[in-house]
């Protein structure tokens, strides 16, 4: 079976559907499967497996900053490249995303399946809803990462949703082992408000003098971050790491935090704490509440709090059976969550989407056929066979 997997982000930026993307493409391949992932690459692609399909453009998305690849030359490259591979599947993760994803999905050169990650609001969902709804109703079967993601597509694009949360490689590629001389302290994330880095920084004032941070990615709030940590040499800036480089942090450090304020759907980055055996203090969203149960797996504090989040900071650095029990139950909840796993339920998904046979283009053109059917409503066909 020859699959290919199309990610809107630009695979050289990390991410957090990127890292799904890739790993996902690693699994089904040690299962046999021919995957092929098709995304925008900022420089060389991340692995042979990969097919580039050119630049991404900084593209402003519900109060953050996405690498999408909206432009007309993506649009051809992917094109050409969806008639040139013939693929049997074709798995789309956010479908309705400007750029490959839309355009595979406008297409339909093969049987499609739409996995949404999105969750809080979507702006596009919103005011283009005849548009987004005509697009996903082209979808043969849909997958929610999270109850938050569906309710999102369900309650904006109709249809129903398969909730099939994301996956962690129990043995990511890594660069090694950071070593620790201090307690430390790692965020890697996006420099946005959502993220919470710099309630993060206000709890670093309530902790030890011994206690390190450091501070992987970058983003809008890096230059006025680092101007309020100053000459602080507690924090280390790392920039912009590889995922190698991320689970080496995450062995070596002492403890994760992830200290966001909103608009989580699924707490991946938890699940990989987990499996590189750290404890991990978080905000108590249901996003990260569904992946790390409070109390068990990781310690859960108020968004927005930068004295609980310190507390909970001393708890997991000064005490070490708190930290040891959240490291043994950690790795047992990161189990459930193989990414293995998670590639076998959509080995089942694709076997069935490609027994239905072979994909015909419409006679007439996508708005024509949504327009005769009643934008938002699913095709005879699909209602008949409970797909989408």
């Amino acid at each position: 079976m020859r699959v290919g997997l199309v990610c809107p982000y630009s695979l050289t930026i990390p991410g957090g559907v990127q890292g799904q993307v890739m790993g996902l493409a690693r699994s089904l391949r040690r299962m046999g499967v021919e995957a092929r992932v098709l995304a925008p690459c900022d420089g060389p692609p991340p692995d042979e497996s990969v097919t580039p399909l050119g630049n991404s453009l900084p593209t402003a998305a519900n109060g953050s900053v996405a690498p999408l690849a909206p432009d007309p030359p993506a649009q051809l490259r992917t094109i050409r490249v969806l008639r040139d591979e013939q693929f049997d599947v074709l798995h789309l993760h956010e479908p309705l995303a400007p750029g490959p994803t839309n355009t595979a999905a406008v297409m339909k050169s093969a049987p499609l399946l739409g996995t949404f990650h999105r969750a809080g609001h979507s702006t596009a969902y919103r005011y283009l809803r005849p548009i987004v709804r005509a697009v996903a109703n082209r979808l043969d079967h849909r997958c929610a990462v999270s109850e938050d993601a569906r309710r999102l597509a369900q309650s904006q694009l109709g249809g129903r949703y398969e909730v099939v949360f994301n996956g962690v490689e129990l043995d990511a590629p890594s660069a090694g082992s950071f070593a620790t001389p201090c307690p430390t302290v790692f965020f890697v994330g996006r420099h946005e408000p959502r993220k919470g880095l710099a309630v993060l920084i206000d709890a670093l004032e309530h902790l030890p003098d011994e206690v390190r941070l450091w501070v992987g990615g970058d983003g809008p709030e890096t230059e006025s971050l680092r101007a309020r940590t100053g000459r602080d040499p507690r924090v280390e800036w790392l920039g912009r790491i590889s995922d190698a480089e991320k689970q080496a942090r995450l062995r070596g450090a002492d403890v994760f935090c992830a200290p966001s304020l909103f608009g989580e759907s699924f707490g991946v980055v938890l699940l990989e704490a987990m499996a590189a055996r750290t404890p991990i203090v978080a905000s108590d969203l249901h996003a990260y509440a569904i992946v790390a149960r409070p109390g068990r797996d990781a310690l859960l504090t108020a968004p927005g709090d930068p004295a609980a989040l310190a507390a909970a900071l001393k708890r997991v650095l000064f005490d070490p059976d708190v930290a040891a029990g959240l490291v043994t139950s950690g790795w047992d909840r990161a189990q459930q969550f193989s990414m293995d796993a998670l590639a076998e339920r959509y080995v089942e998904i694709y076997a069935d989407l490609a027994s239905r046979g072979a994909i015909h283009a419409p006679r007439r053109s996508l708005w024509a056929k949504s327009k005769r059917e009643g934008v938002g409503s699913l095709p005879a066909k699909s209602k008949r066979e409970g797909v989408g």
